[in-house]
């Protein structure tokens, strides 16, 4: 049993005489916390992948699954587990919008804007404004070019409010889900790739259509031109955003690869731009029937129009 002397606290010897006595024994100070590199591992990494990583956000990946995972515990079938899909403020989603009109050069969209906190709430309501948008222009552009023609006669065409929505809907929903299966796929072949969540893309695709809102507005000039060239302007911008974001996830995918699925991202945008100027905004000629102008003498006279 020990003594009370021996419970008492003891004046060590320093630990220049502890060494002394046994050279190959570790010391450690108290007051001096031991600090561990946290980079300890970056030398036995590969030339320029610490500045990828970085720029997919790969090394906080599993924090952030974490963290969303934390964040969207709620069932799916209750209210509470889709009001955090909508859970951003203005100032977001306002910074999300400048980021997508202004593109930064050689920086990732996902990674500076929507990582941190994907949402749904901004790509609902440029998709709802959109859809308005191009079919009220539509709807006015059709009714300036036959402006002051005798024959005509304007009718509001409310179809094309739900054409712009089937198709802009569509597009901001099933390519985005089409994308991520294929990225998704690429990924359990080449370990290299970083895939996107879905709500990550939608995101992504969300914000890239804000462009096309004032561009929608600018498209009721009834000058096929400057039509064609804010198309040209538009695809410019919201196209950079969507491949500075994609390419990174597939560049380490087979060359071939990469670029048929990036060409096909850009395909698949422009066909969006296009198809929407076609049909809603490049309306064909009326096909004027030629006026049937009654004669004195009991006959009837069918003159040309020009």
């Amino acid at each position: 049993m020990a003594t009370a002397d021996d419970l008492k606290f003891q004046e060590f010897d320093d630990a220049a005489n502890l060494l002394a006595a046994n050279p190959d024994a570790t010391t450690i100070s108290i007051d001096e916390p031991v600090e561990i590199p946290k980079n300890q591992n970056s030398h036995l990494q590969e030339p320029g992948r610490e500045e990828d990583d970085e720029l997919l956000g790969t090394d906080d990946s599993d924090k952030t699954e974490l963290l969303a995972g934390q964040k969207k515990s709620a069932p799916f079938w209750t209210f509470d587990y889709y009001q955090t899909f909508f859970d951003v403020d203005t100032y977001q989603v306002l910074d999300r919008i400048k980021g997508s009109v202004f593109p930064v050069p050689g920086k990732n969209f996902v990674r500076l804007y929507i990582r941190s906190n994907p949402d749904l709430y901004g790509p609902f309501w440029i998709c709802a404004t959109l859809v308005f948008t191009i079919a009220v222009s539509g709807n006015l552009s059709n009714f300036f070019i036959h402006l002051g023609k005798p024959t005509y006669h304007y009718v509001p065409e409310f179809r094309k409010v739900s054409i712009a929505a089937t198709t802009i809907y569509a597009y901001a929903w099933l390519v985005p889900l089409a994308l991520w299966g294929f990225l998704m796929w690429r990924n359990s072949k080449v370990m290299n790739i970083v895939s996107y969540s879905f709500l990550e893309i939608v995101c992504v695709y969300g914000y890239s259509l804000f462009i096309y809102i004032p561009t929608a507005i600018l498209w009721i000039i009834p000058q096929k031109v400057v039509r064609w060239v804010l198309v040209v302007f538009s695809l410019c911008l919201s196209g950079s955003v969507l491949v500075m974001t994609f390419w990174p996830a597939v560049r380490d995918d087979n060359r071939r690869i990469a670029v048929a699925t990036v060409a096909a991202i850009l395909l698949l945008h422009a066909l969006l731009a296009v198809g929407c100027l076609a049909y809603f905004f490049d309306a064909p000629e009326l096909d004027i029937p030629a006026p049937i102008i009654p004669a004195h003498n009991g006959t009837t006279v069918i003159t040309k129009s020009h």
